[in-house]
């Protein structure tokens, strides 16, 4: 304002320059637009200023006026806006006691009366300067009539009926509204009849108003007639609005009910655009705030509510609780008046105004409205309109006849859809409001699942076209699945039928939206609806009742109250089911049989809520041991398998979350992988299998089902054949396998870097069991086209996909397998011959034609020096063969045969079963004998032509390019031992196949090198495996070891098998060439004494491993020794030894590691039961001792043992010495062999213990290359042989005696000098008992096994004791025997030294009794 102040100079200057500043301002002022109120502002401070300047008299009166005339022009309201500044200044002069000033206006104002209008001064300037003016004559007059107007206007009341009005014309007014509008009465007709009433009978108008709307409400279908009456009639909304808001008024007192016709009358209003809804909304009850806090209200009820039901109530808080509730509900019984917003909103749904009823529903909380039922079901009613024409189109079922919803007249009600994309306009937001309360009209909620199929198949038919539209209406649909459909069948009430077509929406969808939409239920759904909070509660509570009474007995009842449960609110109920099973796993089996009553979308649920339930991430999948895998993950596991396979559920979900996992890294979930396929196909993981069933899983798949599997799981056909479907669907079958092949070391290298050893070993068992379980399973069910489109070639899977060669091979085996077959009919469909011989030859080609490219690929797999001493067709041909292939396991079909014979026996015997179902279980008795018949004779065809063309393949197996020796551990390293430990069977099958290399007399393998290298040392194999490769490498030793004793047991069996095979030469020529004297087979004695070494060793090992205190060592050796345990051991004295050792064992786990407590008690027990098939060593093999004294005598036996008193020996020491002193001395053995058998010859005959003659040695002569070869492969092996302990340590008998000796004096010094001080003392310790025990012992008799006991020695010592035997040997005793572990007789110390002395040397000889013939010979 200030800077609009006129200035004093352009007063002063007025003339010459004021005047024109002065109207340029008023012209910018009047033509700026900033804003109205603003500009006002300023023009009139600029008006009043120029006015308070004429008042002081610093300007002219004229000169005034003449301006304010020019500034007239500026604006139209300029007079109002001068008559507003003398107003002001009119109250400012009158104030003042100056009267010049009072007088100076009084002329301004009369000079500007040309400008202002009268009647505007009149309106706002006093009545005296009116009258000063000359406008009005008298002021005090005008004052007066003043009051008398305004009294009239705002007080007075025209109530004509009070004097005038007649009520007869009220009577006439109602019978003209109320008469017959069929005919051709219009509303034109009636309103001028009603105004000639109101004429004639002097009628309020208002009252006529008031009439029309109640004759209208008596009225209300009569639509048509009265809007357009009362529109011609009153076209005043707000006169319209207050007799409207005065009528609800009336109805809002306690206990009031708002009729529905006034209702209808306000929405018919509201329809016509006659009231704003503003304007009647203000006039209804309950206000906004109060319905806000009822909400809240009642969502704090609901989760009070929801907590008493999960809370563990007192008996004496119950009959309170009670009280209360009484209390609440007396209170509630005092009603309270209608909700008038709610029953207008009804009305306006009914008429099809959903603008206006939107309106009213988003002025209150979410859902509020739609949870009264008469709104939800008019809103119901007005979709059912809406998407009539669209349903009859698309979603109506074929032969289905609905009755038909006829459209509204309004013209004003929704469109209805004619296409899907006409819904989006106000369907899916009617629906959208509508949320979980469509629940009250289920022929609605079928309707919009229909119509949702039939947009899916539209969407699933499109051709690209429109995508984004189509994409848009998906996501729509999907939005309103989740918003409305899944919340309103939780409120419906045990309705399968909607379950079921719902499931027709859903099983169209893919199962990432299905199980997005399942969680959405499950996790978000029930919080936001008090509603749905209560429901959820009462779901849990109904569940833990019947949980709490389900059991094995009541399946039936209870499962048709989980069904009833189910159809409704599935994710709860399964949710709390699945608590129940992580707890309690004995539930499972009731569990599952109670879920017969489920819906199909209540089976996907399940399906949904397992999957969650294994991706908890907030439980452990390992116990709190860490060497474990949690229960609760087991329980759910064998719960997946059950469910799964006794119930249609889709498997894709499951499937991908273990696949998914294993991406991660995680194996724990392949525990489930191995369930489901466990069940629904049948294939069980067990390597605890009977030998009987061992057998029968060898035959065809019918032998298999009958006899390889703990329990006989019938009926998987359907199971089997809904897992292949999803896995070929999904194209999971191959990833899954590749990834549990890479996992297997994952397991070991990555994920397993922090957990405990013995969990680690489970991890890896059950990824690499359920990789042999999962492909056997993929072997049996998927066609031969399926497997080879989907299987790579192995070179494939191995450089590109980086899986192990035993997993490559184990999967592309089938393929082999299968592309063979199908070859095969191939050529015997072109060549027509029966002659079996033709038929060998065409099976010999398929191979060659199929197995050709296999082993061309195979040379990739390992470095081009392995194909020197194997090719790659004996490794392919290895690796692509199994049991089957080898032979026919007659005693197992005639086992099942013999089964089903007594079965039907038994049937026949039975009197109680009907003859009907006599007559089917005969039937399929017979059927099934007979294709197991039929199977065994297809088998025995397919392995005599196996058979006939490995004889044709074994001349080109093994090139043997290097050594003998190499080829044997290639062989073991490259085939063998990877294959004996992938499962049980190819543990038995490695071993057949062994035998049966040398049983087609292969060229350059020696059966015997094999043999020894997988006995010799087994220690680094045992304490590398898990648990259950532990399990494989027993079996497979059991069944070589089995062979081996068969050929120990009989000559004529070793002389028929093995006397005169290429695999048992004991001279190797490094020329390849096998020699085929007689005399250079190993005979059948020094056989048996090469299986003693055998034993020995493995005696050795065992003892090795059980003195480690290593878990995995113990444990390993103790599963192994327990799979062997009928081949092993068979000599007594070997027996005794792991006897004493599992013992201790037993003893000192007993507390600190309880599994190896039981396997050590489990294997003793075992072991002490095969004692009496256990025979003495001479038994075992022939050996001719000295010929004993009597009594004591003393014999001189070399230097310094002349006169030397007798003495007695109780044990002798064990072939251990022997063979450990050959092992020390070999590289002088190997330069003195000629000179030893020479001496031989010139000293007194002797027998030794291969019942030969010692000169049979020298046929063990090689040439000078492989003799400087075998002594460098011999320096190796020692340098890499750890020290083994012994089975039982030696004797210190002849203790005294040594000390005597000059010559053993200083080796005892050096003894003491080499051992560490705590072995020193423990030396002398024993050397004191070894004392005392020679004073207390008799002559002849043994020692105890507790004597045996305390007599071990230390291993240092005995190394030590060894190298003086070793150099005391070397002086001239030439004579060699083999000892005994135990002497049976006493003798003298003369007879123990010679004894000793010619066991020595026959150690340096080249004897097969010890490691000579097979480790010094062969090369």
């Amino acid at each position: 304002m200030a800077a609009l102040v006129v200035p004093a100079d352009w007063i002063r200057n007025w003339e010459k320059s004021g005047k024109n500043e002065f109207l340029q301002l008023c012209r910018n002022l009047a033509e700026s637009k900033p804003s109205d109120d603003v500009t006002l502002r300023d023009i009139q401070a600029a008006l009043y200023e120029l006015a308070w300047q004429v008042i002081k008299g610093n300007l002219k009166l004229d000169q005034a006026a003449s301006v304010l005339n020019d500034v007239m022009e500026f604006r139209e309201d300029m007079s109002s806006i001068l008559a507003d500044v003398f107003c002001i200044l009119d109250i400012e002069t009158g104030c003042l006691e100056e009267k010049n000033k009072r007088e100076h206006f009084t002329q301004l104002v009369g000079a500007c009366l040309v400008l202002v209008p009268d009647t505007v001064l009149k309106e706002r300037l006093d009545p005296e300067t009116l009258e000063s003016l000359g406008l009005i004559k008298q002021a005090q007059q005008f004052n007066q009539k003043i009051v008398k107007i305004k009294t009239k206007l705002f007080y007075k009341q025209q109530k004509f009926n009070l004097l005038r009005e007649e009520n007869e014309g009220y009577a006439k007014l109602i019978t003209e509204l109320g008469q017959d509008l069929s005919g051709n009465i219009t509303s034109r007709l009636v309103l001028e009849n009603i105004k000639s009433l109101i004429g004639c009978f002097n009628l309020d108008p208002n009252r006529v108003l008031d009439i029309i709307l109640e004759v209208y409400e008596c009225r209300s279908d009569q639509d048509e007639f009265f809007v357009p009456l009362i529109k011609s009639y009153m076209c005043e909304a707000q006169t319209l609005c207050h007799i409207l808001g005065f009528k609800f008024k009336f109805y809002q007192e306690p206990n009031g009910e708002t009729p529905s016709s006034l209702y209808h009358v306000a929405a018919a209003l509201l329809q016509h655009n006659l009231i704003e809804l503003g304007d009647l909304y203000v006039h209804l009850l309950p206000m906004d705030p109060s319905i806000l806090e009822e909400h809240k209200r009642e969502i704090t009820e609901a989760k009070q509510i929801a907590r008493k039901l999960t809370m563990v109530v007192v008996p004496s808080e119950k009959t309170e609780e009670k009280d209360k509730e009484k209390e609440k509900e007396e209170e509630k019984n005092e009603k309270p008046p209608d909700n008038q917003k709610l029953g207008l909103l009804e009305a306006l749904l009914k008429i099809g105004d959903w603008q206006h009823a939107q309106s009213i529903m988003d002025q209150m909380p979410s859902f509020y409205a739609a949870s009264h039922k008469s709104i939800a079901v008019a809103l119901c009613q007005l979709l059912h309109i809406t998407i009539e024409p669209l349903y009859r189109r698309a979603g109506v079922p074929k032969g289905a006849k609905g009755a038909l919803n006829r459209p509204l007249k309004s013209k004003q009600a929704p469109k209805p859809a004619e296409a899907f994309e006409d819904l989006r306009k106000e369907v899916f937001t009617m629906l959208c409001y509508l949320g979980p309360h469509l629940s009250h009209d289920p022929v609605l909620f079928a309707k919009i699942v229909r119509l949702g199929k039939g947009f899916m198949k539209e969407y699933q038919n499109d051709k690209q076209e429109d995508k984004d539209r189509m994409d848009t209406l998906l996501s729509c649909f999907l939005s309103i699945t989740d918003q409305v459909l899944l919340p309103s069948l939780t409120l419906m009430d045990c309705n399968a039928c909607m379950s079921e077509e719902l499931w027709g929406l859903f099983k169209m969808f893919p199962y990432q939206h299905r199980y997005r939409l399942y969680g959405q239920w499950k996790n978000e759904t029930y919080n936001s609806h008090p509603l749905l909070v209560k429901v959820k509660a009462q779901t849990v509570d109904r569940a833990k009742y019947i949980m709490k009474r389900l059991t094995k007995e009541n399946v039936k009842p209870s499962g048709r109250q989980i069904g009833k449960l189910s159809h409704s609110n599935p994710t709860i109920l399964f949710d709390y089911m699945l608590s129940q099973i992580q707890w309690y796993d004995n539930l499972i089996t009731p569990v599952v049989d109670s879920l017969k009553y489920l819906t199909s979308l209540n089976y996907d649920v399940l399906a949904y809520c397992i999957i969650e339930a294994l991706a908890n991430p907030e439980k452990e999948k390992m116990k709190h041991d860490d060497t474990t895998i949690s229960a609760w993950l087991q329980s759910l596991a064998s719960l997946c398998g059950s469910v799964f396979r006794k119930y249609p559920i889709e498997l894709a979900g499951l499937l991908q979350y273990v696949t998914n996992q294993l991406k991660a890294g995680k194996s724990f979930d392949l525990l489930i992988l191995k369930e489901v396929v466990q069940k629904m196909a049948g294939i069980e993981i067990a390597d605890e299998m009977t030998q009987e069933q061992l057998e029968a899983m060898t035959g065809g798949e019918q032998l298999k089902a009958e006899g390889g599997y703990f329990g006989q799981i019938r009926n998987t056909k359907k199971s089997s054949q809904r897992l292949k479907d999803a896995l070929l669907d999904h194209e999971l079958a191959l990833p899954l396998c590749l990834l549990m092949a890479q996992q297997r070391n994952g397991v070991v290298f990555l994920e397993g870097g922090e957990k405990h050893l013995k969990l680690v070993g489970k991890l890896y068992d059950q990824c690499h069991d359920t990789l042999v379980q999962f492909g056997g399973f993929l072997a049996s069910n998927l066609s031969t086209e399926d497997y080879i489109k989907r299987v790579p070639s192995v070179d494939i899977l191995c450089n590109q996909f980086h899986t192990p060669h035993d997993a490559a091979f184990f999967l592309s085996r089938p393929m082999y397998a299968h592309q063979i077959l199908s070859k095969y009919d191939e050529l015997k469909k072109t060549e027509k011959g029966n002659r079996q011989q033709q038929k060998v030859h065409k099976y010999i080609a398929a191979c060659d034609l199929v197995m050709a490219p296999v082993h061309d690929s195979v040379v990739s797999l390992h470095p081009p020096k392995v194909w020197d001493d194997i090719s790659p067709q004996f490794y392919a041909t290895f690796w692509s063969l199994t049991m089957y292939d080898l032979a026919v396991p007659h005693n197992a079909y005639d086992r099942e045969v013999n089964k089903l014979k007594v079965q039907m026996k038994a049937i026949d015997e039975n009197p109680e079963m009907p003859p009907n179902k006599k007559k089917k279980e005969k039937e399929r008795c017979t059927a099934l004998q007979d294709k197991l018949q039929e199977e065994e004779k297809k088998q025995l065809e397919h392995v005599q032509r196996v058979l006939q063309r490995l004889k044709l393949e074994k001349d080109n197996w093994l090139l043997a390019k290097s050594t003998k020796n190499e080829t044997i551990t290639k062989f073991l390293q490259l085939c063998i031992f990877p294959r004996c430990i992938f499962s049980a069977i190819d543990a038995v099958y490695c071993a057949r196949f062994v035998e049966l290399v040398h049983q087609q007399r292969t060229p350059n393998f020696c059966t015997l090198l094999c043999y020894d290298r997988v006995f010799s040392d087994i220690i680094y194999t045992v304490a590398s495996c898990t648990e259950n490769e532990a399990r494989r490498y027993g079996r497979f030793l059991c069944c070589m070891l089995d062979t081996v004793t068969r050929w120990h047991s009989d000559r004529a069996i070793y002389e028929k098998e093995c006397g005169n095979y290429p695999g048992f030469l004991t001279i190797l020529r490094a020329t390849g060439f096998d020699g085929g004297n007689k005399a250079d087979q190993l005979d059948y004695e020094n056989f048996r004494h090469v299986v003693h070494k055998w034993h020995y060793k493995l005696t050795k090992a065992s003892v090795h491993c059980l003195e480690t205190g290593e878990y995995t060592h113990i444990r390993n050796i103790l599963i192994v020794l327990t799979k062997i345990l009928l081949c092993y051991p068979k000599v007594l004295n070997l027996g005794q030894a792991l006897e004493r050792r599992v013992h201790k064992i037993c003893l000192e786990e007993k507390e600190k590691r309880p599994d190896l407590y039981a396997l050590a008690m489990g294997y003793s027990g075992q072991l002490k039961s095969r004692k009496p098939y256990m025979v003495p060593e001479n038994e075992f093999h022939h050996k001719e001792l000295p010929v004993r004294n009597t009594g004591p005598t003393t014999v001189q036996n070399g230097p310094g043992s002349a006169g030397k008193p007798a003495s007695t020996t109780s044990t002798g020491k064990p072939e251990e010495g022997a063979s450990e002193e050959n092992e020390k001395s070999k590289e002088k053995s190997q330069s003195a062999v000629k000179a030893a058998s020479k001496t031989n010859n010139t000293t007194p005959k002797v027998t030794t213990s291969n019942g030969n003659g010692a000169t049979n040695s020298t046929k063990l002569i090689k040439e000078k290359e492989d003799k400087d070869k075998s002594g460098k492969e011999k320096n190796k092996e020692k340098k890499e042989k750890t020290p083994a302990a012994t089975p039982e340590a030696k004797a210190p008998g002849k203790e005294k005696q040594k000390e005597e000796r000059p010559g053993k004096e200083e080796k005892t010094r050096e003894t003491k000098e080499k051992t560490p001080k705590s072995e020193k003392e423990k030396f002398k310790k024993d050397e004191k008992a070894s004392k005392d025990d020679k004073a207390k012992a008799s002559g002849g008799e043994s020692k105890s096994s507790a004597e045996k006991e305390r007599e071990k020695e230390p291993s240092k010592e005995r190394d030590v004791a060894k190298e003086a035997k070793t150099k005391e040997s070397s002086k001239g005793e030439k004579a060699a025997v083999a000892g005994s572990l135990k002497s049976p007789v006493p003798r003298s110390e003369s007879s123990e030294s010679e004894r000793e002395q010619k066991r020595r040397k026959l150690d340096t000889h080249s004897s097969p009794s010890h490691s000579s013939t097979v480790k010094v010979s062969i090369a």
